[in-house]
């Protein structure tokens, strides 16, 4: 089994807590110190951006945080250098969560290899082509990557069974229609929608888009998911302070929502 649905199938009754944050957001320092501070307060797996310009799924805060480490010069090489730094110091495994034109621009299989020699253990290509999924899967495979792939509230039943019948590993369900966000709620029609999706495929569910506090964690625990990710609130905890409130709004916001999650059984 890939790393990353071993580890959501070790959590049994209870969702995995996977915090997104962006790459050298907002600095190199701090977010090295934010992947130890997360592991470290209960993050099961965590999704590391890379930076990148147009990037049409997030929202204006994930935006403005690879805005901030572009204009640091964080690119593809610096996250992985960051990869290589961590991923052997912490338990949680660490997601890869990237566009597509910039891994053509690198080269698909190179880029696929350095992830995996630097430790990653998954891949996230939000504006990945369906058609064009099958080298990439085989690449993955290859260089022990888990590739995720993308379920949209909008998806078609054929196309919901197209993408199962693909999908290495995990699922990544989109819990909104828009960008990336933080929202005042997430819509019980995502837990129908999950549901449908458990009764065609043994595959784990990660659920994304959103997510912003413990009590809609709690909620989101209770549902056919297996995974819930958490991004723009995250990000918004490293924003404009020092190293030690950050550390601090970050270490008490993972804990929180921890404990949220492991008092919901699902």
């Amino acid at each position: 089994m890939n790393a990353i649905s071993e580890v959501l199938r070790t959590k049994n009754s209870t969702c995995a807590l996977i915090p997104f944050i962006t790459a050298g957001y907002p600095n190199l320092e701090l977010s090295i110190e934010a992947l130890y501070t997360l592991d470290k307060r209960g993050a099961d797996i965590i999704e590391l951006g890379i930076p990148y310009s147009d990037a049409l799924a997030d929202g204006p805060v994930i935006q403005e945080s690879s805005r901030v480490a572009l204009e640091q010069g964080v690119y593809i090489s610096q996250v992985l250098n960051i990869l290589q730094e961590v991923s052997t110091k912490i338990c949680a495994p660490i997601v890869i969560f990237t566009y597509y034109n910039p891994i053509l621009a690198r080269g698909i299989k190179k880029f696929i290899q350095e992830i995996s020699i630097n430790g990653a253990k998954g891949l996230i290509i939000p504006d990945l082509p369906l058609e064009e999924t099958d080298y990439i899967i085989q690449l993955c495979h290859d260089f022990s990557i888990e590739l995720i792939l993308f379920i949209a509230p909008t998806s078609s039943e054929t196309r919901i069974s197209t993408i199962l019948s693909k999908s290495p590993g995990s699922i990544y369900l989109v819990s909104s229609y828009g960008v990336t966000g933080m929202r005042q709620q997430i819509e019980s029609r995502i837990n129908d929608l999950a549901y449908f999706i458990k009764q065609k495929t043994n595959k784990f569910i990660i659920l994304g888009f959103g997510i912003s506090s413990p009590e809609q964690a709690s909620q989101i625990s209770s549902w056919n998911i297996d995974g819930i990710v958490i991004g723009s609130a995250f990000i918004k905890k490293m924003s404009l302070k020092s190293k030690d409130k950050m550390i601090d709004d970050l270490s008490d916001f993972c804990q929180m929502l921890r404990l949220a999650i492991d008092l919901t059984v699902h």
